[in-house]
C-alpha cells in the first residue's frame, strides 16, 4: 500500500495545470472537468484493492461508455502501436466498428475475472428468463502489468468487484495517479497509473450551426524508461536520472539498491491503455484514425513502443446510437436477410484535424496527470516506487517556461 514515509509523499499531489500553470498542451480548451467524462454519458468509476501484509496493490477502472450501452452502441475503433497485451472484444470491434459493452481495466491476471464481472453485471442489470441468456455481448477488458508492486498471484481481482464498479459509475471527475486499474502501475520508473484530461473543440452540426464537440482521453501508464521522459519537450526524466546516478556515486548501498531495482522492472516494460472518448458522429474508420493520434500524445511524454509493451488505444462516439440487440432467440426487430438502412450524422473527414490534434493533446496531458497524482508506493516483497518529485519538476522547468 501506499506509504506515507517518503518526503516526497508529504508534499501535496496535484495535475500538471496546477504543478505549472503556464505549460502549453495544444490549442484546444480542456472541459469544465477536463476529464473523460465530459463527454455525456460517459460514466467511470475506480477501485482499489488491498492486502494488509502490503504485497497486493492493485485495481480496476470500470466504464460504461453511454447510458443505454446495452441496446445501443456506440461507433469505435482500435489502434494496437504494439500488440504485447490484451483487450478482449476487439476482434468484434474490429469487425463491427461497434461498441457495445462495458470498458474494464485491470490487471494482467485479471482478464478473467473483469471478463466473468461484466457478465454477471449484465445479466444481474439486464436480466435473463430462468437461466437463459437472450442477447448477445463480448466484454471489453483490457490490462497491464503491474507485477512489481503487486503480488499477481494472489488473484485479487474478483468478479463481484466488476459488478460493484460498474453499478457505481458516475459522471464526477475521474480520480487519478495510484487508482483504479492503475493502483500498482509504474510510468517511466515513477509512480504511475490511471490520468484523464478533455478537449473541446469548436465546430459545426449538420445544420451548419456553430456546435463544441468534445475529445477525452483516459490512460491507464505502465511503461517506459525514466531518462526517456519529457514534458513539453523538456528532458525531466534524463535530468533527474542523472541527478540519482550522481547522488548514488558515494553511496554504495544506494547505488546497490537502485541497480537491483533497475534489473527488476526491465525485466517487463509495459504497457498503456488509452480510451478515447468524442460526442463528434465519427465513424468506425475515423475513429480508428483518430485512436492512432494517441501515439502522437504518448511520444511526446517518451513513449516508444517497446517488444514487450502492451500500447493498445481504443476511441469511440457517443453521437450515434445503433441498435443492438435487434436479433435474440424469441425476437427479429430486422430481418438478417434484407438489408435495412440507419441514419447516422457524420463529420466531414477534411474538417477532423482540430479533433485529430485534441486526441493527441487530451493523451498528452492524461498521462502527466496520472504521473502527477501518484503517490509513492511501497508493495509486494518490500517493492517501493517514488512519485515524480514535484518540486524538482518545477524548478526544472522554471528554466524553460
Amino acid at each position: 500500500m501506499s506509504t506515507p514515509s517518503s518526503a516526497e509523499n508529504m508534499q501535496p499531489r496535484m495535475r500538471i495545470r496546477e504543478l505549472l500553470p503556464n505549460i502549453f498542451l495544444g490549442d484546444w480548451k480542456p472541459g469544465p472537468l477536463n476529464s473523460i467524462t465530459d463527454v455525456a454519458g460517459v460514466r467511470v468509476h475506480t477501485q482499489e484493492i488491498f492486502a494488509d501484509d502490503g504485497n497486493v496493490n492493485t485495481g480496476v477502472t470500470c466504464i460504461l461508455p453511454r447510458d443505454d450501452w446495452f441496446l445501443k452502441a456506440c461507433y469505435a475503433g482500435l489502434f494496437s502501436f504494439n500488440g504485447s497485451g490484451e483487450m478482449t472484444g476487439s476482434h468484434w470491434i474490429n469487425e463491427t466498428g461497434l461498441l457495445h459493452s462495458p470498458v474494464v481495466i485491470t490487471n494482467s491476471f485479471a482478464v478473467g475475472a473483469a471478463y466473468q464481472g461484466i457478465y454477471e453485471y449484465a445479466i444481474k442489470s439486464q436480466g435473463c428468463k430462468e437461466g437463459e441468456v437472450d442477447w448477445f455481448l463480448l466484454p471489453v477488458v483490457a490490462e497491464t502489468f503491474d507485477g512489481y508492486l503487486n503480488d499477481l498471484t494472489q488473484f485479487a481481482v474478483k468478479p463481484e468487484h466488476i459488478v460493484e464498479g460498474l453499478e457505481r459509475v458516475s459522471r464526477e471527475r475521474v480520480r487519478e495517479g495510484a487508482v483504479g486499474g492503475g493502483t500498482g502501475m509504474i510510468c517511466h520508473y515513477f509512480k504511475g497509473g490511471t490520468g484523464s484530461s478533455s478537449r473541446l473543440v469548436p465546430g459545426f452540426d449538420v445544420n451548419g450551426e456553430l456546435k463544441t464537440y468534445t475529445m477525452a482521453a483516459l490512460v491507464q501508464a505502465n511503461y517506459g524508461k525514466k531518462a526517456h521522459l519529457r514534458i513539453q519537450g523538456v528532458p525531466v526524466g534524463r535530468i533527474l536520472a542523472e541527478e540519482a546516478a550522481k547522488a548514488a556515486e558515494n553511496d554504495a548501498a544506494q547505488k546497490a539498491a537502485q541497480e537491483e531495482l533497475e534489473a527488476e522492472k526491465n525485466r517487463k516494460d509495459g504497457s498503456i491503455i488509452v480510451i478515447l472518448a468524442t460526442d463528434a458522429p465519427l465513424h468506425p474508420t475515423q475513429l480508428q484514425r483518430i485512436a492512432k493520434r494517441a501515439t502522437v500524445g504518448l511520444a511526446r511524454v517518451g513513449g516508444n513502443g517497446h517488444n514487450p509493451s502492451g500500447d493498445i488505444f481504443l476511441a469511440f462516439s457517443t453521437a450515434n446510437g445503433i441498435p443492438t440487440q435487434t436479433i435474440t432467440m424469441d425476437r427479429r426487430a430486422v430481418d438478417p436477410f434484407k438489408p435495412t438502412t440507419l441514419t447516422a450524422e457524420l463529420v466531414d473527414d477534411s474538417s477532423i484535424n482540430g479533433l485529430f490534434e485534441a486526441a493527441a493533446d487530451a493523451t498528452e496531458e492524461a498521462i502527466y496527470n496520472a504521473l502527477c497524482m501518484a503517490e509513492t508506493m511501497t508493495g509486494n516483497k518490500g517493492h517501493k516506487i517514488e512519485a515524480l518529485p514535484l518540486e524538482r519538476v518545477k524548478e526544472i522547468m522554471s528554466k524553460y517556461m
